[in-house]
């Protein structure tokens, strides 16, 4: 049971994004890291998505738990280009974790679509993979000089989005709760308590909230509930998991900390920017924590392996991955 590996103290959480909706990229990385021994996966909500990762698991034991978001947090936007103001630097290309931009035929992707797909895809079907493999990060946002970039939200109704997931089979639903919009996130916390009865996580952090809004929040969250059938994930610094220092895992420890301190009876999931040095730096500042959450860093160091069109056939390269994976997920 979920609640067993939670106990545990040793929970390893595979988060292949809440936005990313490459059922192929998703299959490839659950069965990975469920090979590794990952036991833990976060989706997007998307019955498609499911069955990717059922397909990864391969009869394997795992804990499947979609996450949704509320206006303004950043897990549910997705990036789009303005080609009239794009000069064609490239910049924003190279510095997207998932691929998920093209600005033209030239570029190290086009060959990727190429090569995988075994042809060029229309100019639709190619928009359609793009915007699947958007996460939200921002760091094409970042880099951009010429205001080319902005983002739209995918903000839906919650009905729609849950129940065809929760039919599927899932283990958790967790609610992205980062932006200063307190009353939509408890009227969609509170309808997530009605049609679900399972565990629940909450994911927070400090950014668009103080820290005492922060915790205002969990616990009006939480107040209703059960002891520890709530998790709350105390997510750093989102989808910034790129490197792997204390220096990038620091929020998310320090987040944790402030968690810890309400001792409220809940699970401490340990998110953003977390990579093999979270556990090392949290167990220092003696977080008691009962798992983390990585992202980013999961999928960057497996990222050369997972790209090819055969890794669920090659040996050679789901192996070299799986030595990477391995190595991770014993560091929790």
């Amino acid at each position: 049971m979920l609640k067993e590996l939670l106990d545990s103290r040793k929970c390893f959480k595979l988060v292949c994004g809440a936005g990313n909706e490459d059922a192929a990229e998703v299959e490839k990385l659950v069965a990975l890291y469920s090979s590794a021994g990952c036991k833990f996966f976060d989706l997007s909500a998307k019955p498609e998505i499911i069955d990717a990762a059922k397909r990864g698991l391969q009869g394997r034991e795992g804990y499947l738990c979609v996450s949704v978001g509320i206006k303004g947090d950043p897990h549910i936007r997705k990036a789009q280009i303005d080609y009239e103001k794009c000069s064609g630097c490239h910049k924003c290309e190279e510095i997207c974790p998932q691929k998920a931009i093209l600005i033209d035929g030239s570029s190290p992707f086009a060959a990727r679509v190429k090569r995988v797909y075994g042809r060029m895809l229309n100019a639709s079907a190619l928009r359609t993979l793009l915007a699947a493999r958007c996460i939200g990060c921002g760091n094409c946002y970042s880099v951009c000089k010429h205001g080319a970039i902005s983002f739209r939200e995918e903000n839906l109704d919650l009905k729609e989005v849950l129940l065809p997931v929760i039919e599927k089979g899932i283990e958790c639903i967790e609610l992205h709760a980062m932006s200063d919009s307190i009353d939509e996130a408890l009227e969609k916390w509170n309808y997530i308590n009605e049609v679900y009865d399972g565990m629940l996580s909450i994911c927070t952090a400090r950014g668009n909230l103080s820290e005492e809004k922060m915790l205002e929040l969990v616990k009006r969250m939480t107040e209703n509930r059960k002891p520890y059938t709530t998790i709350v994930q105390a997510d750093g610094f989102p989808m910034s998991g790129g490197k792997d220092d204390f220096k990038t895992t620091l929020q998310a420890v320090a987040t944790a900390e402030v968690v810890q301190n309400t001792k409220l009876p809940v699970y401490i999931m340990l998110s953003g920017g977390t990579n093999s040095k979270t556990s090392e730096l949290a167990k220092m500042c003696e977080i008691n924590y009962n798992g983390i959450a990585i992202g980013s860093f999961a999928r960057k160091i497996a990222s050369k392996y997972i790209e090819r069109e055969d890794f669920l056939r090659n040996e050679y390269a789901f192996n070299e991955a799986l030595k990477l994976a391995k190595n991770l997920v014993e560091t929790v």
